[in-house]
């Protein structure tokens, strides 16, 4: 299929408050998400485990930790994908958490108010992920599925960390702030990140000004009530 965009464009598919309230059915299939980006994170119908797409390959992170290749014909309840053409580069060693790698990130970066897409391979000496399992109707709000969320620990791995860091703005419609999925170089382990550890690694990222959106449109988003933000909620589900 041919690309629908230019490698400017973030395309998402959804709403992050869509997914809190529970609504994890989607109508837009991988097949159709790959014309928009050859990148990204995201999840699978039936919030079933973690998503993340990684040069033109797309990732099921299942409950049980086992990474699969995505089908085509498979949906998506929520995905952010864009086409990954890094312009600039770094080498980064010995970062001892999450967070100081993601400030290390910030100084790279600079303006919080665009769009930023973020890959970094290297050898983490720890990572930290989580993955839920596949959901079944009447479906929970994602602050209370992510209470049973599995967890993964794995020690001096090589892989690829990738995601966005999505401008403060965005509230209610993507994660502000930083959101990143991992898989290891074998294609056996990964996830949600949760926390981790850098070794030593290259880091690659692009900037994108153009945003756009796809909606659901059946009688659950149709009805949802969007009026208020719950950040709290967010939070928790995320970390």
């Amino acid at each position: 299929m041919s690309r629908m965009h230019s490698s400017e464009t973030i395309s998402q598919f959804s709403t992050i408050d869509a997914i809190l309230q529970g609504i994890y059915d989607g109508p837009a299939t991988f097949g159709e998400v790959r014309r928009y980006g050859d990148f990204g994170i995201g999840t699978v119908n039936h919030l079933d485990g973690e998503m993340l797409a990684l040069d033109g390959v797309f990732y099921q992170i299942t409950g049980d930790g086992i990474v699969h290749v995505i089908q085509d014909k498979e949906k998506t309840s929520f995905a952010t994908v864009a086409f990954f053409n890094p312009r600039h580069h770094s080498e980064e060693t010995h970062v001892s958490s999450l967070r100081l790698l993601q400030k290390r990130i910030d100084r790279h970066l600079g303006s919080k108010n665009f769009f930023w897409a973020i890959r970094i391979d290297g050898i983490f000496s720890s990572m930290r992920v989580r993955s839920i399992s596949r959901q079944h109707p009447p479906y929970r709000p994602l602050v209370e599925v992510a209470k049973s969320e599995a967890v993964f620990r794995f020690s001096n791995i090589p892989g690829t960390l990738l995601g966005f860091r999505s401008p403060p703005y965005i509230k209610g419609i993507n994660v502000p702030g930083y959101h990143f999925h991992f898989i290891s170089n074998d294609r056996t382990k990964g996830g949600h990140v949760l926390g981790c550890s850098l070794l030593e690694g290259k880091a690659s990222w692009s900037c994108h000004r153009t945003f756009q959106m796809m909606l659901p449109n059946d009688s659950a988003f149709r009805h949802a009530d969007f009026s208020e933000h719950d950040a709290e909620a967010l939070r928790k589900a995320e970390q």
